[in-house]
């Protein structure tokens, strides 16, 4: 009778921990070393339940102890018609609960003449459903564009082969230009192959093709902290389709063939590495959402420094769950040479969208209350000019005349530092406060004086009025 039952490997592996736990408990009886109500008391199983085991042991061996399973297992006991009105009433009313959607499929079938459901055959059913459909009906088109539609998406094979790009709003309020306190966007660029940060921008300004091309250059070029080696020219460059990435400023293929830019759905690796990290960056910092109000706030150029920091010298030193491997350390083994462009000034040209038109002058190029200066120039005063300049950085900028590269204007002033346009703007504000307030006109003496009058009369007229005594004096007195 033993060969009736199917051989061991039929079962799960659940199914045989189970039977082996059963021996266990019975195998002291078995051995003679334990009456059943002993081993009642200890385990605290039922007699009746252990002769059970006893007996199908005895039968057939340790299959007898496996876990009978229903041949039905799995399936819903309900007719088609129940089962499609409970997946049009899941699908359709997003916020409401299992138990809600219960009540109303009663109350159809109770209308329809049908059998009423249990809850757990609508918990079933609902569990039956495919995530994809769920997030379809509930999320919409783009939901599932953004969640499902990245099945055939391409890994690189080696760095600088495929760059994303994405934007992300922080969950931290810091100081702008003005003293207020704003939530500032970051953009960054992320390597496909590594999953190194190539580079990134932070800026209160909304997401748009100036942010998109900012980063890029500062992803591109060489960084001034030799920690950071993440540069070059990617082969591929992989954007959201939205409006401020589709701009006509970063069609790049048709302006140089420095690389091709392709607008495509490619951002889940990189909204990982935003969304993931935002608390482990920020929750330290004064201003993170659901930290005390009260802490003093950033500054954009703190927050900077202190992301920039973060990206260097703890994110791409960590283990990529992905790659299994440091971001920095999977970019540096490639062992491979960074494309990169002719000359700064070509990238300039190409990415710096942040152009102004100004006039040569004696002295040289006035900008933003700094003046600029090259040996170049001489030969130009009096000509009007194209100034070409990174925001992030008003110690020089590129001068073109009729889209030719001049030179690279320095500012003398801060020419060792490294200055943002939003600090320049800070300064002037405040300077600009600080010169209302010299320049409000004082009171003139006249003023003065009928101030001091009609505070005078204000005091009289509050005086009480003197009381007359109402003793009767006599005449000589």
């Amino acid at each position: 009778m033993q060969n009736e039952l199917p051989p061991l490997t039929a079962y799960s592996e659940e199914q045989r921990q189970t039977a082996m736990t059963k021996y266990h408990v019975i195998a002291p009886y078995l051995r003679s070393e334990k009456t059943l109500a002993v081993i009642t008391v200890d385990t605290g199983i039922a007699k009746r339940t252990l002769q059970y085991w006893i007996r199908d042991y005895e039968q057939f061996g340790l299959k007898g102890l496996m876990r009978k399973t229903r041949s039905d297992t799995g399936k819903i006991h309900l007719d088609p018609e129940i089962v499609v009105a409970i997946e049009q009433l899941i699908l359709r009313y997003r916020r409401n609960s299992l138990t809600s959607i219960h009540r109303m499929i009663c109350a159809q079938c109770q209308k329809q003449g049908w059998k009423q459901p249990s809850y757990y055959q609508v918990y079933k059913v609902s569990q039956s459903l495919s995530q994809s459909l769920k997030t379809l009906a509930h999320g919409g088109q783009k939901a599932y564009e953004n969640q499902y539609d990245l099945i055939h998406r391409r890994e690189a094979s080696y760095p600088n082969e495929i760059w994303q790009a994405d934007h992300t709003l922080l969950d931290i309020l810091v100081l702008n230009e003005k003293g207020q306190p704003e939530r500032p966007w970051l953009t960054i660029i992320l390597d496909d192959y590594s999953r190194a940060v190539a580079g990134y921008y932070l800026t209160f300004q909304a997401p748009s093709a100036i942010q998109t091309a900012l980063a890029l250059h500062q992803a591109i070029w060489h960084k001034r902290n030799l920690d950071w080696t993440i540069c070059g020219t990617p082969e591929q460059f992989y954007t959201d389709h939205g409006s401020d990435f589709t701009s006509n400023h970063l069609e790049f293929e048709n302006k140089s063939r420095i690389f091709s830019c392709r607008c495509s759905k490619r951002t889940r690796e990189n909204r990982t590495l935003l969304f993931k990290h935002q608390p482990i960056i920020l929750q330290d910092l004064p201003g993170y959402v659901g930290n005390r109000p009260n802490d003093p706030l950033l500054t954009l150029k703190k927050l900077d420094e202190k992301l920039a920091h973060f990206i260097m010298y703890h994110y791409h030193h960590r283990i990529h769950g992905t790659t299994k491997k440091a971001p920095i350390l999977a970019w540096n083994d490639a062992g491979f040479l960074p494309n990169m462009p002719e000359s700064l000034e070509s990238l300039d040209l190409l990415l710096l969208h942040v152009a102004k038109a100004r006039k040569v002058h004696s002295d040289g190029i006035h900008f933003q209350g700094l003046r600029y200066i090259d040996t170049t120039l001489a030969a130009y005063v009096g000509e009007t000019v194209v100034i070409r300049y990174d925001p992030r950085d008003l110690a020089e900028i590129r001068v073109f005349y009729e889209n030719r590269y001049l030179c690279t204007a320095i500012s003398p002033e801060i020419a060792g530092y490294t200055v943002d346009l939003k600090e320049i703007v800070s300064a002037r504000n405040k300077r600009k406060r600080a010169l209302k307030k010299q320049i409000m006109p004082e009171k003139t003496v006249i003023e003065d004086i009928v101030q001091s009058k009609q505070s005078q009369l204000e005091e009289d007229s509050e005086k009480p009025e003197p009381t007359k005594s109402k003793l009767k004096r006599y005449f000589n007195e």
